[in-house]
């Protein structure tokens, strides 16, 4: 017998199926907001620009950027950043390890979201970097993997891989 408080629990076959934009967070479904608001698509646009960009100066560099490509934790969790560096292949449908920078544009719908359910998740899963930016405030918060805690950092360069390097201009961002 149910309880009011047993809810469904999904899995990644289930999420393949879906229509429209979802996150699997621990079997549980969380919608994406229908389409974000122009300062975010733009900041996003800027975020791919400049990481595309200071990617081709590395000459030997083993790693890939990615946006809206779906990351199969498990079973039962599967995100979709707003970009993400990573080294290696990706799979043939989905992302299985962890990127090694992720960063999310805060929207006032998924600040709870970006800022508590997947700073942890990130944390846990080893994302070495993860760069949070707030279009309403125009600020951006990075924080690195140090001991397997995530700790706010001023730096706006990253190694990625050891022959790869990127640089962001934050001031960049929202113009």
């Amino acid at each position: 017998m149910y309880s009011r408080f047993d809810f469904p629990r999904y899995t990644y076959n289930d999420y393949k199926n879906w229509k429209e934009n979802w996150e699997l967070i621990d079997g549980f479904p969380l919608q994406l907001t229908p389409s974000p608001a122009p300062k975010h698509s733009m900041a996003v646009v800027n975020f791919i620009t400049q990481g595309k960009n200071s990617l081709r100066f590395n000459r030997n560099c083993n790693c890939i950027l990615f946006t809206e490509l779906d990351w199969k934790i498990s079973e039962e969790t599967v995100v979709r950043p707003d970009m993400m560096i990573i080294c290696g292949q990706a799979g043939t449908d989905c992302l299985t390890f962890p990127p090694v920078l992720i960063v999310e544009v805060l929207s006032p719908n998924n600040i709870k979201q970006d800022r508590i359910i997947k700073f942890d998740l990130y944390r846990e899963q080893g994302v070495k970097y993860y760069i949070m930016a707030d279009y309403t405030k125009q600020t951006v918060e990075v924080y690195e993997l140090i001991d397997n805690y995530y700790k706010q950092v001023e730096r706006n360069k990253f190694l990625i891989d050891k022959d790869c390097e990127i640089e962001l201009d934050f001031e960049e961002i929202w113009k």
